[in-house]
């Protein structure tokens, strides 16, 4: 997978392996979707694509929907062309 094409649904799909994060506006953080464990998964699933951001470095907000770590990994990659 490219820089330029990270499917990140598809990546929290196989962080979290649950339909749920197909739902619209769902919170994955609240739902529980997104736990601990999910989030080192995830960020090490980022890191195998080339994306590498550091937790302590973000705000937690930004990781509570799909469109929110689009965004948050698009920016990244905007920012380390």
């Amino acid at each position: 997978m490219t820089k330029n094409k990270i499917d990140i649904k598809q990546i929290l799909y196989e962080v979290c392996e649950d339909d749920m994060i197909n739902e619209k506006n769902i919170d994955l953080i609240d739902s529980g979707l997104l736990d601990s464990y999910a989030f080192i998964e995830l960020f090490s699933k980022l890191e195998d694509n080339g994306v590498f951001i550091q937790p302590t470095r973000i705000d937690r907000n930004q990781l509570r929907t799909i469109e929110g770590i689009e965004k948050l990994v698009n920016d990244y990659l905007k920012d380390n062309k």
